[in-house]
């Protein structure tokens, strides 16, 4: 069984919390991990950059002079791809679809890796309650001095903000420079390789290791 300290917000050890150890405690699996992260990385691409061709820019209704007796080389249309402005050859258009499909079962296996990953790094920092009355920037710079992550790349994952005290935490620190809320405990994989930190509550660990549960691998 996975197990890890569970701290307050003064950085103190309080508990030790027991953890799945089909979820926090597998060898990772690269090349799940590796599929996982290009979907997501697809899945950002808007598909929205758009090139005009020769049919779409303005002018060129008329041939620019006569055919022959000119000494030039002939031309149609100044809408024609070697002129400057004329139109664009194979470029990009609006109906490129950049998604691309997982299959469910290898999603969940890379996200359990990447969990497990680091859980074995030591970079999953869990807090045994957020108790923020009032929301307030200061006090959640006081926790990050107290928990030595104040100059860490910090992934903060909360389930909600239901609760007073997680809305609280929330605004605390979602102006903070180097933290990153996460508002659903089902985060992108490849936001939780880019920090140095994950920042969760008990409810929060919880609430990951019931998600990634649910189905057989």
């Amino acid at each position: 069984m996975a197990t890890i300290d569970v701290l307050n917000v003064l950085g103190k050890k309080v508990d030790t919390l027991e953890l799945a150890e089909e979820v926090f405690d597998i060898t990772p699996h690269e090349q799940a991990m590796y599929d996982l992260i290009l979907v997501e990385r697809a899945s950002l691409r808007q598909g929205t950059h758009s090139t005009k061709t020769r049919s779409d820019v303005s002018g060129g209704g008329r041939k620019p002079w006569k055919q022959k007796g000119t000494g030039r080389a002939r031309q149609g249309s100044i809408r024609s791809p070697q002129w400057r402005g004329g139109g664009v050859v194979f470029g990009p258009k609006a109906e490129k679809n950049y998604t691309l499909k997982i299959n469910k079962k290898v999603k969940k296996l890379a996200l359990k890796s990447g969990w497990s990953q680091l859980l074995k790094e030591n970079k999953i920092i869990v807090v045994d309650n957020l108790d923020f009355k009032t929301p307030s920037t200061k006090d959640f710079k006081i926790m990050l001095k107290n928990l030595a992550i104040e100059k860490e790349k910090v992934l903060f994952v909360i389930p909600s903000v239901e609760k007073n005290e997680q809305k609280n935490a929330y605004l605390s620190g979602r102006n903070i420079k180097n933290i990153s809320v996460n508002l659903n405990t089902n985060v992108m994989l490849n936001k939780l390789l880019k920090a140095t930190k994950i920042l969760l509550t008990k409810d929060a660990i919880k609430s990951v290791e019931k998600g990634l549960m649910n189905e057989k691998t």
